[in-house]
C-alpha cells in the first residue's frame, strides 16, 4: 500500500509583478491666473526679496543679519545674541510653531500654499520651465519628442537657469552665516575655502533637486507637516473644497446651458491640470492639498465662461459643506483657536521681555573649590574666585569691581579691568578676612561690577571650614 500523497505543482493562472515603490509620474501643470494667484505673488515676492537682500544690508559697519557661529554670536540688526541669550531663539521657535498651529487651525494650509519655501521656489522653477519650454501641451509634446538640437537647447537653457537660481539660493543662505561681502569676493576670485564651498554646493544641489525635480514629492513624502496637519483641523477650519451638492452629477455641456440632470461641474479637468501636487480636489480633502487655490482660480474662470456663479471650488469649511451653506463665515471663537492664541500671546510677551532685558554686561562667578579656606597668613582665611565678565557691546568698557559683604571680608588685588568690544574675560580675585572675625561657616557675599552707568551683581558664598 502506498501511503504517500502525490504532490503537484500549483501556480495561479496569472501572476503579476508587485511593485512596492510607486514610480513618479511627471506633473505638467497648466498656467492659470486669478485672484488668489495675485495674492501668492504679493506674498511670495516680498519674501524672496527679503531673503536675497537681507544679508547685504549693513548695520553699524557690520552685516545687519549674521549668525556668526565661530564667534558664537548672532547679529540681528541692533540686537546681538550671545550663547547666554540663546533662550531668546528658543522662544522665537516656539512662537513660530504656535503661530503655525493657530494659522492652520483657522485657515488650513495657507502657509504651504503661499509662503512655504518649497512652494515659492517650486513656483519659480515652474515659471522658468513655462517660459523656456512653453505651455503645458508644448511641454508634454517636447518630452515625447526624440532628442534634437532644439530640444537639447531648451533643456540646457532650463536647467542652466535652474542651477543659477539654485546657486544664488545656496550662496545667499551661506551668506547668513559667513560675511557675505567676503564670501562674494571669494566666489569672484575662485578662492573660497573648502567649508563654505561645501555648504554652497550642498544647498545649491538641495534647491535644484527639491524645486526642480522632486517638487510635489517633497510635500507628499518628505514634509512632516502634511502628516500631522489633520490634528489641528476641525470642522470649522478653512479648506479648499469642491461643493458636490452643487457640482454633481458632473458632465460636459454647451456654453451657457444648464441641463436639468447635471450639476455645475462641466468635468473640464482644469482643476486637476493646474494642481502642483496632481490631485483631483473633487475627490475630497486630501493630505497632498497645499491650499494654493490654483484650482479655485481655474474653476472660477470656467464658471465665468459658462455664465455660472463662481465658488464651485472655494475656501470653505467641513460644516459648511455638510449643511450646504458654503458661503457662511468662519467661527473664530473655538477652543483650539483660543488655546493657541493664549499661548502665542504669552510666549510673545515673554519674548519681548527677554529682548528688552538683555544686558550689555554679564557677570558670572565661579568659586575655586580647591582653594577654599586657604591659609595665606597667620590669623587670615582666604577664598578664591574667578569672575567671568562678558562685554556684549561693540565698544570698550572700563569695569570697576567691588564687594558687598560683611566688613571683615576684603577684596584683594586689582579692582579695575578694561574690556574690549565683544570680549570675554576670566578675572581671578581673592577675598580675605581675619579668622576671628568670620563668625559663621558660610557668609553670603555679592560681587558688583560697574561700567559707570549701571551696576551688575552676582551672589556667591565665602566659606570657612572647621579646623
Amino acid at each position: 500500500m502506498n501511503d504517500k500523497i502525490p504532490l503537484q505543482e500549483w501556480a495561479p493562472a496569472e501572476v503579476e509583478e508587485l511593485d512596492l515603490y510607486e514610480k513618479r509620474e511627471k506633473i505638467y501643470t497648466r498656467k492659470i491666473e486669478g485672484f488668489f494667484q495675485k495674492i501668492r505673488q504679493y506674498s511670495g515676492w516680498p519674501l524672496l526679496l527679503g531673503y536675497f537682500v537681507l544679508p547685504w544690508l549693513q548695520w553699524d559697519d557690520r552685516q545687519a543679519v549674521l549668525f556668526d557661529l565661530p564667534a558664537r554670536k548672532f547679529y540681528i540688526f541692533g540686537l546681538t545674541i550671545w550663547p547666554q541669550d540663546l533662550s531668546i531663539l528658543a522662544l522665537l521657535l516656539i512662537i513660530a510653531a504656535f503661530g503655525l498651529f493657530l494659522v492652520t487651525t483657522v485657515a488650513g494650509r495657507v502657509w504651504c500654499g503661499y509662503t512655504c519655501p518649497q512652494t515659492v521656489w517650486t513656483a519659480i522653477f515652474m515659471w522658468i520651465e513655462q517660459k523656456v519650454e512653453g505651455t503645458r501641451n508644448q511641454r508634454i509634446k517636447l518630452d515625447k519628442q526624440e532628442w534634437s538640437l532644439q530640444k537639447l537647447a531648451k533643456k540646457s537653457a532650463k536647467h542652466g537657469m535652474w542651477l543659477w537660481v539654485a546657486f544664488s539660493t545656496g550662496f545667499t543662505f551661506v551668506g547668513y552665516f559667513t560675511p557675505v561681502y567676503e564670501l562674494g569676493w571669494q566666489v569672484y576670485s575662485f578662492s573660497m575655502p573648502l567649508t563654505p564651498l561645501s555648504w554652497v554646493v550642498f544647498f545649491t544641489l538641495a534647491t535644484y533637486i527639491n524645486a526642480g525635480w522632486m517638487r510635489e514629492q517633497v510635500c507628499r513624502h518628505m514634509c512632516p507637516y502634511a502628516r500631522f496637519q489633520s490634528v489641528m483641523f476641525d470642522p470649522e477650519t478653512l479648506i479648499v473644497s469642491y461643493n458636490p451638492n452643487r457640482g454633481e452629477p458632473r458632465g460636459s455641456r454647451k456654453k451657457g446651458t444648464q441641463p436639468s440632470d447635471l450639476g455645475a461641474c462641466v468635468d473640464c479637468q482644469l482643476c486637476v491640470q493646474v494642481c502642483p501636487t496632481g490631485i483631483d480636489i473633487r475627490d475630497g480633502l486630501q493630505y497632498e492639498c497645499i491650499a494654493c487655490a490654483l484650482c479655485i482660480d481655474a474653476c472660477d474662470s470656467i464658471m465665468e465662461k459658462m455664465n455660472y456663479p463662481k465658488g464651485l471650488i472655494s475656501y470653505t469649511t467641513e460644516n459648511a459643506i455638510k449643511t450646504n451653506t458654503v458661503e457662511h463665515g468662519v467661527k473664530l471663537l473655538r477652543p483650539k483657536v483660543l488655546v493657541y492664541s493664549t499661548v502665542l500671546c504669552v510666549m510673545a510677551s515673554v519674548f519681548a521681555w527677554r529682548v528688552f532685558s538683555i544686558e550689555s554686561l554679564e557677570l558670572n562667578v565661579l568659586r575655586d573649590r580647591q582653594a577654599v579656606n586657604a591659609a595665606v597668613a597667620p590669623g587670615m582665611v582666604e577664598n578664591r574666585y574667578t569672575l567671568k565678565i562678558v562685554n556684549k557691546n561693540d565698544e570698550s568698557k572700563l569695569i570697576s569691581l567691588s564687594l558687598d559683604a560683611p566688613e571683615a571680608l576684603q577684596l584683594v588685588g586689582a579692582k579695575q579691568i578694561e574690556l574690549q568690544p565683544a570680549e570675554v574675560v576670566s578675572f581671578p580675585v581673592r577675598v580675605q578676612a581675619p579668622i576671628e572675625q568670620v563668625t559663621g561657616l558660610v557668609l553670603p557675599i555679592v560681587f558688583v561690577i560697574s561700567d559707570g552707568n549701571r551696576q551688575y551683581t552676582h551672589e556667591s558664598r565665602f566659606i570657612r571650614s572647621e579646623r
